[in-house]
């Protein structure tokens, strides 16, 4: 089983940047497998200011929905690879249905401990970022309230799974794991 590390934190306190120094210690060649969808403006300049930072030299595989199996696929390909970010992911799995209730939420958990069991498969390194979201208030809404707590038991499985776990703060990684 290869290395496995969580870097969690709050939005922009360094995490994809501290994920990319970890992926890059490991040589070329490297995987950024994305899991964000352009589907407005803003968002598509997210994506071309991450791709102009990375580089040239990261291979880029786009996956929304289907993580485990692009992971399964991809592994021993790359000397590592990159997953930014799971809170995406889950928010993609989330807004799959018009009206999500207590069966999409099992659902959603079965694939991340699909993903778990994926990780403790893999050959390839793997690093996954995600962000910390049951720091702040409780959500007015529904949907936010019901994607925090599927963030949060996401965030703990995954955390479980991995062999490091790091959080950071301020653009300060602290290990956890």
């Amino acid at each position: 089983m290869a290395t496995t590390t969580l870097i969690t934190g709050g939005v922009r306190s360094g995490k994809s940047r501290f994920a990319e120094q970890l992926t890059l210690s490991h040589g070329a060649p490297f995987c950024y497998l994305a899991t964000a969808q352009a589907l407005d403006g803003e968002m598509d300049e997210r994506i071309s200011r991450h791709r102009a930072r990375r580089g040239v030299d990261w291979q880029t595989t786009e996956e929304p929905l289907a993580l485990p199996q692009a992971l399964a696929r991809l592994d021993g390909s790359y000397q590592a690879i990159l997953v930014d970010c799971i809170t995406l992911w889950l928010t993609n799995l989330l807004l799959v249905r018009e009206r999500p209730d207590a069966e999409l939420e099992e659902s959603i958990i079965g694939n991340v401990h699909c993903l778990a069991t994926t990780l403790r498969g893999m050959a390839t390194p793997v690093v996954l970022v995600t962000n910390e979201v049951g720091m702040g208030i409780v959500p007015e809404h529904h949907l936010g309230r019901l994607f925090r707590d599927i963030a949060g038991q996401a965030n703990q499985i995954l955390a479980a799974s991995c062999n490091e776990v790091y959080a950071l703060i301020s653009g300060i990684p602290l290990k956890l794991k």
